[in-house]
């Protein structure tokens, strides 16, 4: 399983952090410099904006990422592992305390972690080399396979609950005690002024300080009170991540994912269909009918080729009381009254789990409808569930805040040919359906959905007093009423209500048989239902396509009213409309039997395919080294605890450990050296670990003891050479493969990139004529210069500051984001890059040497400079020069 591009994204932003961090040292500036140089100071420190770093737990770098649910937060975690540690000292144990709360995501993530067939445990032996050890608090208490060895030489994550940690209950307790288990542990690597006050230091909880863990928070929502914070400052962390669909106030939020892009990627079911009926009979049939409909459409699209869907109703019942099972077996005696095998139905309650055990995604599963009230909330997960009917008394407005998320997970994570597939149903029958609306509303916004993307739909059932945030928005929720009004219900009627009083008799039931994919009369209102469904998914799809064919910058929706964006001007938009800039692309096979091909975008790495790393030029020069290098080092800060402080600090190997490897054999020692390197070296992808590992044994195998002992001393910077020395072999290789490909139309140029609707530079330039956007993006005292003698001359139309990392890129054995596109009124499109006289080194070069054959291979319209201030490159113009040629143009 492959990361989708929103949780790329998201690892993206916590290692940038850490970027800022490590030349900062600033815990609180990173994470503010962090959201200005995306957005702007402008949505920094206002109401709805990004509030300044809550340093709740001092001096420990603790973010939140906002993922709605069915976003994959756990797939998030085990990957941001990865990207944290990267930043450490490697000789540092690498400890996690993965916090949850509840007993079944305690289940859940502890038998996901440590199945080695699971994508969550293939990814951390993939980022760890297979060491990895997930341990249970019975594991941790007992000291089983736990002990100060294997914690050195290891990734270890300790899975525990927040109950477990607290210690007003017994088993919190444990943590806190004596404990002749792990004795060892206080023997080898306590640091006694490190002890939690009133604490034995044989105590789990001293042993874990000592570790210094990564703390990652699931569910970080229901760790905010005083005591979960307590909780969170024995650990004595280096890092806290917190993962949650509902960040609280206290959240320090670096990344944020959006409802839509998690619809791009099929991860979830939208938009979410809501019809409320006249009475909870009509629910009930409604439910079972609808059923039978998606289930119809599920084994058609099976039969041609899909994949296996059994959808499943969860009814939420009411209870007169918190301990009464009466109504719950009362639903489950309707069903069976109207034929409804016993085997489709089970009961799971807070007392009653008749689901436990049972695989319900599994084809010899039989269960088509659950009964709950509001058990099934965070970590129960089954993709099939696509209807929620609430059964509630009718006079109350329908809770489902604490349910809802479950039924929006999408199976097998695609596309369904069949639309009903796409989307989820929640059935009410209440007269307060303004009151439930608010309450499905919360339960989207609990489940990590923005009130802003909701929308009433339009058409003869439109609840017209609806609330006004929900008009005009992106529809991922669709409202729709039974068109009869409901007749007001008394107290007596609520009675009534409660015991579920249903006319069976009343109910009509379509029979299975008789339902035919795509059909579109089944009975009045599931035609009304599947008819506007299909209509809201086509509108939603048309939004998705939008965003895939018209890409913005990706800035949250939570942001959108705050974060400043520039549109191109009106003068412009029709010319700017129609331009699309060429890159390079390749032809890839499509799949099918035909043979047919697709051109895709090209991307560097493609170059490396072939490459031989362990064959390339090992010759490296280690004389010159610095030394010094920014890393992770824990500092104390008293008594009370450590800290990890990001500084720059000399890098040094334990002497013990050093004589001992360079007293080996050669080939002993080159094997330890090559190890270590792997290590320090971590992924080079594209290039494969064996590559590499061959790679450095040539290197060290030019090594005597006195450069084996360097080596160790100052690890970190002989690591910093060989990856250089990998970079500039790669890149070579990658220059002279490209070439070929061109000269042999291996690789092409099409129409691909098209200018945005509007930007959101983070700093603005001076207003100068003639720009593209309304405002275009900062530029430095020689770009200005250039620009603006640009801009004046006659025969320009407009020209537009490219954004680095966001805009246009020339994508060929390097990604070059050239400073300026400008359109000249005889529609010739010129590509500048600038550089100021102290820049022509061989970074000049390569740009220079992809733009000019990027501008061969697009045509005689496209145009590619390069402009120096007064001592260009061979092939590069002077300022003068450069405005002399695009005069004429």
């Amino acid at each position: 399983m492959e990361l989708k591009p929103y949780q790329q994204q998201v690892l993206n932003d916590v290692d940038t952090y850490f970027e800022y961090l490590e030349k900062t040292n600033d815990i609180a500036d990173s994470f503010n410099q962090f959201w200005q140089d995306k957005y702007g100071e402008e949505i920094l420190f206002q109401a709805n904006g990004i509030e300044a770093y809550k340093n709740t737990i001092t001096n420990v770098p603790h973010l939140c990422v906002k993922v709605p649910t069915a976003g994959g937060k756990t797939f998030i975690a085990a990957n941001a592992l990865h990207v944290i540690f990267s930043h450490y000292d490697i000789d540092k144990p690498k400890a996690v305390v993965w916090l949850v709360p509840s007993i079944t995501i305690l289940e859940q993530t502890i038998r996901n972690l440590s199945d080695v067939k699971h994508p969550y445990r293939q990814k951390l032996n993939a980022h760890f080399g297979s060491k990895v050890e997930v341990y249970k608090k019975e594991d941790l208490l007992q000291g089983a396979g736990f002990d100060p060895i294997s914690v050195k030489d290891q990734l270890n994550i300790f899975v525990l609950s927040f109950d477990s940690l607290r210690t007003k209950n017994k088993e919190g307790r444990k943590f806190y005690q004596e404990n002749g288990a792990l004795a060892s542990f206080a023997q080898l690597l306590l640091d006694k002024d490190n002890i939690l006050e009133g604490t034995d230091e044989t105590a789990l909880i001293n042993v874990i300080r000592q570790l210094n863990p990564v703390v990652v928070v699931d569910e970080s929502h229901n760790a905010e009170s005083a005591l979960s914070v307590e909780m969170l400052k024995n650990l004595n962390p280096s890092f806290i991540f917190d993962l949650t669909a509902t960040p609280r106030k206290n959240s320090n939020i670096i990344s944020y994912v959006d409802a839509l892009a998690l619809k791009k990627e099929n991860m979830v079911k939208l938009p979410v269909i809501v019809y409320n009926h006249k009475s909870r009979t009509e629910v009930i049939e409604s439910a079972i009918n609808l059923q039978r409909k998606l289930e119809a459409d599920a084994k058609a699209e099976e039969a041609e080729g899909g994949r296996y869907i059994r959808p499943i109703v969860l009814f939420q019942a009411q209870p007169k009381t918190n301990d009464d099972n009466t109504t719950f077996e009362k639903i489950k005696k309707l069903l069976l009254e109207l034929q409804i095998p016993e085997a489709q139905i089970k009961i799971k309650t807070a007392n009653i789990n008749e689901i436990k055990g049972i695989d319900l995604m599994s084809r010899d599963c039989e269960v088509r409808y659950i009964i709950t009230v509001d058990a099934l909330k965070e970590g129960w997960d089954c993709p099939f569930a696509y209807i929620l009917a609430s059964l509630a008394d009718k006079s109350s407005a329908v809770s489902v805040e604490q349910i809802l998320g479950r039924i929006l997970r999408q199976p097998h994570v695609m596309r369904h040919k069949y639309p009903l597939l796409n989307m989820s149903f929640v059935l009410t029958a209440s007269a307060k359906f303004l009151e439930t609306l608010d309450n499905i509303v919360a339960g989207l916004n609990r489940a990590g959905f923005s009130a802003k993307d909701y929308k009433v739909a339009d058409n003869e059932q439109e609840i017209t007093d609806a609330p006004e945030q929900a008009k005009g928005q992106p529809l991922e929720l669709l409202l729709m009423q039974s068109r009869q009004d409901t007749p007001h219900t008394g107290a007596k009627d609520e009675e009534q209500d409660i015991e579920i009083e249903v006319d069976t008799k009343s109910i009509h039931l379509v029979s299975p048989e008789t339902i035919k994919p795509n059909a579109n009369k089944i009975d009045d209102t599931i035609d009304i239902i599947t008819a506007q469904a299909v209509t809201a998914d086509r509108e939603m799809e048309s939004q998705v396509q939008q965003a895939v064919e018209n890409p913005t910058e990706s800035i949250p929706s939570i942001l959108k009213d705050i974060v400043k964006t520039y549109p191109i001007k009106e003068i412009f938009r029709e010319d700017a409309n129609g331009l699309i800039l060429p890159q390079f692309t390749v032809k890839a096979p499509l799949s099918g039997i035909f043979g047919d091909v697709e051109s895709i975008t090209f991307h560097k790495d493609m170059l490396l395919k072939n490459f031989k790393l362990s064959q390339a030029d090992s010759m490296i020069d280690f004389d010159n080294l610095d030394s010094e290098i920014y890393q992770v080092d824990v500092v104390a800060t008293g008594k009370e605890n450590s800290r990890a402080e990001f500084r720059k600090v000399a890098a040094s190997f334990k002497e013990p450990l050093m004589e001992y490897i360079v007293a080996q054999p050669k080939d002993v020692q080159r094997e330890r050296l090559t190890a270590r390197m792997m290590q320090l070296i971590g992924n080079m992808y594209p290039i494969s670990d064996a590559e590499v590992k061959g790679y450095l044994r040539r290197v060290f195998d030019s090594f005597d003891a006195e450069r084996s002992t360097d080596m160790l001393r100052n690890e970190l910077s002989y690591r910093d050479k060989i990856r250089e020395k990998v970079r500039l072999l790669t890149e070579e290789y990658a220059e002279k493969q490209f070439q070929n490909q061109l000269d042999t139309d291996k690789i092409g140029l099409n129409q691909h990139f098209k200018l945005k609707p509007q930007i959101s530079p983070s700093q603005l330039a001076p207003a100068i004529t003639k720009s593209l956007y309304e405002r275009e993006g900062h530029m430095n005292d020689f770009e200005q210069r250039v620009i603006n003698e640009v801009a004046n001359l006659e025969n320009i139309a407009f020209w537009h500051r490219n954004i680095e990392k966001k805009g246009f890129y020339l994508n060929g054995f390097i990604n070059h984001y050239p400073d300026f596109i400008v359109l000249t009124k005889s529609g010739k499109m010129v590509v500048i890059e600038t550089k100021g006289d102290h820049l022509d080194n061989d970074d000049s070069r390569k740009k220079l040497s992809l733009g000019q054959a990027w501008a061969n291979k697009a045509g005689d319209r496209y145009k590619y400079f390069m402009v120096f201030n007064t001592n260009p490159i061979a092939g590069a113009r002077s300022q003068d020069d450069f405005l002399k040629i695009l005069r004429e143009m």
